[in-house]
């Protein structure tokens, strides 16, 4: 498969995601109403996958605004996941590469901004009862449904698994469901990426309600209110950012490193002499000043424009080159990263508090997600012997 191919249908199983995401939007909408009109009545369930220290697609598609969430007082709880049984789905024969990147990720929450006063941080594969929720869940989703799932279909295509697929790759939107599930979580925030995973979700909830009795919380996600920050595109102008895809920029990697892959960056490739008209669509510089600036910036760095739209339309005028553009970025990113790249080096210094972080949050979700198995072999009936009612069945039966 040739990468425009890959490239294609990648593309088009993105495009099925379309038609569902205005619903998704207006319910993200009302979610948000709802949070700021009953602030502390909701649980917010989140997580990345431990494959590699985070980039600024995970910062603005999900993880700046769950600090904004942690600190709005809008949530009773908050629990953030690092899903290392997840990510040993596609590197099975890798498990020391996820084994290195728990502590890696654990870190960047911290220096973003989680703080485990408020959030639970833990790591999936400590909590059990999420795999035996998965296997419940299995018996509520057909094959069918899980091959049409884009987000599935996307990444099976850019792993070039086609039909060596694992069969846990393959069915974790089932894994996910018991993620959220387990949680009660009423709010999800992610990048638009994840409407499909969130969409199944809700399906298996509705399933399981139906069959079994009222039991599981329905999951509402909320999208990044920045259309730019829905999904950020790769540095080299591929649909999406991707640590496979080595077009990352990481929210620790040295201010030098930033700016080397900030002036190699896709822009526009007609956009030849700085006299020329420029566009803007498919520019990924713009889509990463869309995503990461305001006006304040443009009064620090770059005064003879007023705010982005002006800077725009000189662009799509002609007589600004791109170099003048990235420079602007690389300040306007090097501001954001600077605080995180500090704080993550004093929490280095502390491996073993952050260690502990992670015990005591593991801790705190099995006993969360002990409650909720519970209830659900109670409501399937599949609690033998903490259901009395069993054994006097049984009496009853063949005494008969």
């Amino acid at each position: 498969m040739t990468d425009d191919t890959q490239e294609q249908q990648i593309t088009a199983a993105g495009n099925e995601m379309s038609a569902s995401f205005l619903a998704a939007k207006k319910r993200s909408d009302a979610t948000l109403a709802k949070l700021e009109e009953n602030p502390g009545k909701f649980t917010m369930l989140t997580g990345d996958r431990p494959t590699g220290k985070l980039h600024v697609g995970h910062y603005v598609g999900s993880l700046r605004r769950r600090v904004e969430l942690q600190n709005s007082g809008e949530f009773d709880k908050i629990y953030i996941m690092i899903a290392d049984a997840q990510a040993l789905t596609d590197n099975a024969e890798h498990p020391e590469k996820v084994r290195q990147n728990i502590m890696n990720v654990a870190l960047d929450y911290l220096a973003c901004g989680i703080d485990p006063e408020k959030s639970t941080i833990f790591i999936q594969s400590m909590v059990p009862e999420l795999t035996e929720l998965t296997f419940y869940y299995m018996n509520l989703v057909t094959v069918s449904r899980l091959q049409r799932n884009p987000t599935v279909k996307s990444e099976i295509q850019m792993r070039n698994f086609e039909a060596s697929i694992p069969v846990g790759f393959f069915t974790y939107p089932i894994s996910q469901a018991s993620d959220i599930t387990a949680f009660k979580a009423t709010t999800v925030p992610v990048g638009e990426d994840q409407l499909p995973m969130l969409e199944q979700t809700k399906e298996i909830v509705h399933k399981f309600n139906a069959v079994y009795g009222e039991t599981l919380v329905d999951p509402e996600i909320l999208l990044p209110s920045n259309k730019a920050c829905l999904r950020l595109p790769g540095i080299d102008g591929k649909a999406k950012m991707s640590k496979s895809l080595g077009n990352c920029i990481y929210l620790s990697e040295s201010e030098a490193d930033v700016k080397k892959k900030v002036m190699s960056m896709f822009t526009d490739p007609d956009h030849i002499r700085i006299e020329d008209p420029g566009k803007l669509e498919g520019n990924t510089v713009f889509t990463y000043l869309d995503a990461f600036s305001n006006e304040g910036h443009f009064a620090e760095y770059l005064p003879e424009y007023a705010n982005l739209d002006e800077l725009k339309d000189h662009y799509k005028r002609g007589g600004l080159g791109d170099v003048k553009v990235k420079k602007f970025l690389n300040n306007v990113l090097q501001e954001e990263l600077s605080p995180i790249r500090a704080r993550r080096a004093e929490y280095e210094k502390n491996i073993e508090g952050v260690y502990e972080i992670l015990k005591k949050g593991s801790e705190v979700a099995a006993e969360t997600a002990a409650q909720t198995l519970s209830e659900v072999k109670a409501a399937m009936k599949i609690n033998y012997f903490d259901d009395p009612a069993f054994l006097e069945e049984q009496i009853q039966k063949f005494n008969e």
